[in-house]
C-alpha cells in the first residue's frame, strides 16, 4: 500500500486517530518513535521555529519544509498549506500538485485569503477551489487524501450555518475530509459531524477528549501549533525557574540524553 492509501485507511477505522504536528525532522522522528500512526505539518509550528509568526514563510520554502518532514520516517505524512500557492482555482491545483511532488500523503487549503481585512474567500470562490484541488488530486494516478478547511471560527466569526454550508459545498465537491478548526464544545463538534458523511478532523482543545470526539463522530484530532507552543512554554518554565530560583530542576524532566543519542544515532 502507498503513503496516501495507509493514511486513507487511518480515516476509515472505528475509532478517531491523533496526528500529531512536529515542525521540524528531530520533533517528527521523535513523534514518529512514540507509536502515532502519521504525521502532519503546522504552518504555525515551523513559522514559530524560525522565528516568523505564522503565515509569513514562502509557499516554495514551506513545500521544502514538507519534503524534510516526508523524509523524516516512513509515515504518511499531511501538510497545513495554508490558503495555498495563491487565491485563483488554478493556484490551488498547482498547490495539490506541489505537495504530491513533495511526498506528501495529503495536505489542507484553508478558505482563508491571509488579508485581515477579509479573511473568508467568498463562498463561490471557496468551492471552485476546493474542486479544483480535488481534480488535481484525482489526478495524480495515486492516492492523495485532500482536507477541505472553512477558517471562520478561527478568524473569530462564530458562524456554524455558514461554516457548515461550507463544508457541505466542500464535501458535494469531492474533498476527502472536513475540517472547521476552533470549534470549541462538543455540541458545535455534534453538529458538523452530523451535518456531513465524510470524515471530520478537529482540533484538540483542552476541553474535549478522544472519547467525546469518538462518541460524535471524529475521524481525526490534530494539534495545529499546540505542540510547539508547549516546547516554548517548556523552555520558557526552564527559563524563568534558573533566572527567578536559581535552580536546573527541569533538567530531571524529558527524555534522557542516551535516549535521543540512541533515536537520531539509528537514523
Amino acid at each position: 500500500m502507498d503513503k496516501g492509501r495507509i493514511f486513507r485507511a487511518l480515516h476509515e477505522a472505528p475509532a478517531p486517530f491523533i496526528i500529531p504536528n512536529p515542525w521540524d525532522v528531530g520533533t517528527a522522528r521523535f513523534l514518529a518513535s512514540l507509536g502515532f500512526t502519521a504525521l502532519a505539518t503546522t504552518s504555525a509550528g515551523y513559522a514559530f521555529s524560525r522565528g516568523r509568526p505564522d503565515g509569513a514563510i514562502p509557499f516554495d520554502d514551506m513545500i521544502g519544509h514538507c519534503r524534510e518532514i516526508v523524509a523524516s520516517s516512513d509515515l504518511p505524512v499531511s501538510a497545513d498549506l495554508e490558503h495555498g500557492k495563491g487565491d485563483s482555482p488554478d493556484s490551488a491545483a498547482e498547490t495539490i500538485f506541489a505537495a504530491a511532488a513533495a511526498g506528501l500523503a495529503g495536505c489542507s487549503i484553508e478558505d482563508s485569503t491571509g488579508d485581515p481585512d477579509r479573511p473568508i474567500y467568498e463562498f463561490s470562490l471557496a468551492v471552485e477551489r476546493v474542486a479544483a484541488a480535488v481534480e488535481a488530486a484525482r489526478s495524480l494516478g495515486h492516492d492523495f487524501v485532500f482536507t477541505a478547511r472553512a477558517e471562520n471560527f478561527l478568524w473569530g466569526i462564530r458562524d456554524l450555518d455558514d461554516t457548515i454550508r461550507r463544508l457541505q459545498a466542500f464535501e458535494k465537491a469531492g474533498a476527502d475530509v472536513l475540517y472547521a478548526p476552533a470549534l470549541a464544545d462538543i455540541e458545535t463538534v455534534r453538529a458538523v459531524c452530523a451535518a456531513v458523511s465524510r470524515p471530520v478532523n478537529v482540533l484538540a482543545t483542552p476541553d474535549l477528549s478522544v472519547a467525546e470526539l469518538a462518541e460524535v463522530g471524529v475521524k481525526r484530532i490534530s494539534l495545529g501549533s499546540k505542540l510547539t507552543i508547549a516546547a516554548f512554554g517548556a523552555v520558557e518554565a526552564a527559563a524563568r525557574e534558573m533566572l527567578d530560583e536559581g535552580r536546573f530542576e527541569f533538567s530531571r524532566r524529558g527524555p534522557s540524553f542516551a535516549t535521543l543519542q540512541k533515536l537520531f544515532s539509528a537514523g
